[in-house]
């Protein structure tokens, strides 16, 4: 067993291996090394006080300059104040009551210099506020030991992010402890490439990031400590992709005089040079005899369904059939009358045959799913849509050859594996899709494994859509007026969506919602909004409400209605956020919109604007001007450039949240690297990596990196692997 995966049980004293394990969920030696820094001191340096927030758990370091005893207020005995200063003249006061003073005063001597952790508060002394700790914990320097004067001076300390019940300098002894026995590492970097990127070894990065002596040694440290994560990580993408390419496929060239050749011959407008372009890579991946891994990414509108169908039509002209995979029923339901829309009477037989275009949810009654599923089984459906519910055993393919994944994202990879396993003796094409621009380092980390496809290009007849930020606690009327304008909009003979983030008596919330600071009250609600609206200043109009708890029959008549112009407002959840195509609404009001994330709001807008009209999103908040949470929503309104709004969107979360998916639901791996800073580190690990498979497929001569692959994936790397 390499000394990585040695349990902390065996290398610590029990009861900091169970506190590492608990509080920080550290179990192993490997675990426990990459556990980095967050940040590192000089010592005699003082937090800034400006950064300092209330209640907050800090770790101070500076120079203990004065002990005061002071006689209790409203009781006998007396309490210890210390202050600490830093160089710049910065304060801090300590405060140790009962037996912990009579400690601390013993140990805590004018001159000594140290750490200092605990919840920081803000007091008044004689009308000027100062920053407290209360009984914080404490080590002083000079506890670790002599030390050369300059020597010890000039090394940075560590803080690392830690816990309750653990501190700061109680990881650093545990690391300390593994670091003094650590011995020889198997490196998963071949010699030849540390030397050609000047990088040093793995156990004397480690040894450097935890003990640097200089700031240089943590900045050599962690060069090489992102090309590891940069480069394990492209090599599991890599290996993907050749077990993909390995598996076979049936080839499905396009045919001359077909039913792609008659859809073309119908469209009512132009392909863009984009969808044409994009189209021609598709169909010659589809006539390859190994699967297609493709991901088709686009603005909002773009017009991915169509460059979609008609590499679904091309599988069906070559005998195959086609699946479209759909997050929810609403997003079925709305695929399956565009695409029959779309496809005529060519969806119906018609005088060229056509295909049978099928739909597959939940919650369809027995007889329409059995009709369903015997149109799938034999054939009939050549083009078949639905939910989680194709992914069931029982529903089989006559001939299997394209799954069309829509906003992939939704679905994880157990679940798109499902499909892929109802074809016999081989994979189907996979083609991805999503409404989420991607910048192009994320592309290539978390979809590391499919080759990536952009349409750019908005379609002629997309109007231009203004946003505005809405300051509904600030400006009261600016919410009155919100109500005029959506009055406005019907006048003129159109509709208009009001999305909130939560359904409202049934206790359910849709969507990806995104942690709001106001705690004062829950997110509204679709129900209370609705009512509210239609009783008062959207009295007279015609408004519906339309949410995922609904029963699938309820929800196609609202949109269906909806489409035909016979709401005029939709009050809904999330459940509109993709594919919802009704091209004469051309306002949408986003409730709360602090609760929802930057992409979530970038695509609720997508659903306005898309028949010719101009569209108008106005996003509602009752954050003040400067918070996180309303600098988030400017951005929004400031820009329809989703690739922008891709990397605020990244910059505001966790990398471990984006790569979920690329990691088979464990743990980010990602502790340094940083996918939007680090763009050349992953662009030459990725390289480097391609290269070294190329040579080694197996990684037969390479088993440091075997080793670091296998625990990145853990348990379920061979499995992953095959399936993926």
């Amino acid at each position: 067993m390499s000394r990585f995966d040695e349990p902390l049980s065996k290398a610590l004293d029990p009861k900091t291996a169970k506190l590492l394990q608990s509080v920080l969920e550290l179990e192993t030696v490997g675990d426990l090394l990459r556990h980095y820094p967050r940040r590192y001191a000089e010592r005699g340096e003082l937090t800034s006080l400006d950064a300092l927030e209330v209640d907050e758990h800090v770790t101070v370091v500076g120079e203990v300059t004065r002990l005061m005893r002071k006689p209790m207020r409203n009781r006998g005995g007396t309490w210890l104040e210390v202050e600490v200063v830093d160089g710049t003249g910065k304060k801090i006061y300590l405060s140790f009551f009962g037996k912990g003073s009579h400690v601390a005063e013993s140990r805590l001597k004018t001159g000594r210099r140290g750490m200092f952790a605990g919840k920081v508060g803000l007091f008044g002394a004689r009308g000027t506020p100062r920053w407290q700790l209360s009984h914080p914990e404490f080590e002083l320097f000079e506890d670790e030991g002599e030390e050369g004067a300059e020597e010890f001076a000039a090394a940075p300390v560590p803080i690392y992010p830690a816990g309750k019940d653990v501190t700061p300098w109680a990881i650093r002894r545990a690391v300390g402890v593994i670091l003094d026995t650590l011995g020889p590492l198997d490196d998963p970097l071949p010699l030849e490439l540390r030397r050609r990127h000047k990088l040093p070894d793995l156990a004397d990065a480690l040894v450097s990031i935890h003990r640097p002596k200089d700031f240089g040694d943590v900045v050599r440290a962690q060069k090489r400590l992102k090309f590891d994560e940069a480069f394990v990580l492209q090599s599991v993408l890599l290996q993907r992709r050749q077990a993909a390419v390995a598996w076979p496929a049936k080839a499905r060239p396009p045919m001359a005089d077909g039913l792609l050749a008659a859809f073309d011959e119908r469209l009512p407008f132009s392909l863009t040079e984009g969808q044409a372009a994009v189209g021609e890579e598709i169909a010659a991946d589809l006539s390859l005899a190994h699967p297609m891994h493709r991901l088709l990414q686009g603005e909002v509108g773009a017009g991915k369904t169509v460059v979609a169908l008609r590499a679904m039509l091309q599988v069906v002209d070559a005998g195959g059939q086609a699946v479209l995979l759909a997050p929810t029923e609403v997003l079925a339901q709305q695929h399956h009358r565009s695409i029959t829309a779309m496809l005529g009477d060519l969806a119906a037989g018609g005088m060229f045959g056509g295909t049978a275009v099928g739909l597959l949810t939940g919650s369809m009654g027995t007889a329409a799913r059995r009709a369903a599923l015997l149109d799938a089984a034999s054939g009939t459906a050549g083009i078949v849509v639905g939910t989680h519910a194709l992914l069931q055993e029982h529903v089989q393919f006559a001939d299997l050859g394209l799954v069309v994944v829509d906003e992939q994202h939704r679905f994880g990879v157990e679940q798109r594996d499902a499909l892929r396993e109802k074809v016999a003796g081989g994979r189907p094409h996979v083609l991805v899709m999503t409404a989420t621009p991607i910048p192009r380092t994320v592309a290539m980390t978390v979809f590391g494994d499919l080759e990536v496809s952009t349409l750019s290009q908005l379609p002629s007849g997309r109007a231009p859509i203004t946003s505005h930020v809405v300051p509904a606690a600030e400006k009261p009327h600016y919410l009155e007026r919100t109500w005029e304008r959506v009055r406005e909009e019907v006048g003129l003979g159109r509709q208009a969506y009001i999305v909130c983030p939560r359904i409202g008596e049934l206790e359910g919330d849709e969507g990806d919602l995104t942690a709001s600071d106001d705690d004062k009250r829950p997110p509204l609600a679709v129900l209370e909004v609705a009512e509210m609206l239609a009783s008062g200043p959207l009295r007279g109009l015609r408004v519906e409400v339309l949410h995922g708890k609904l029963p699938p029959e309820e929800k196609d008549a609202i949109m269906r209605a909806f489409s035909r112009g016979e709401v005029d407002v939709l009050v809904a959840t999330t459940v509109i956020e993709v594919g919802v195509d009704v091209p004469n609404s051309s306002v949408m009001i986003i409730m709360d919109a602090d609760r929802f994330g930057v992409s979530q709001l970038h695509q609720l807008r997508g659903r306005v604007g898309r028949g010719g009209l101009p569209g108008l999103c106005l996003l509602v908040t009752e954050f003040a001007a400067g918070t996180p949470a309303r600098e988030r929503l400017e951005a929004v309104a400031s820009t329809l450039d989703g690739f922008e709004l891709s990397r605020v969107d990244l910059e505001q979360r966790r990398e471990g949240d984006v790569l979920g998916a690329a990691q088979s639901g464990k743990r980010s791996s990602l502790k340094m690297l940083q996918l939007l800073r680090d763009e050349d580190v992953i662009v030459s690990a990725r390289e480097e990596a391609a290269a070294l498979l190329a040579a080694d497929p197996s990684l037969s001569s390479h088993e440091g990196l075997r080793a670091e692959i296998d625990r990145l994936l853990g348990d379920e790397k061979a499995d992953y692997l095959e399936k993926t």
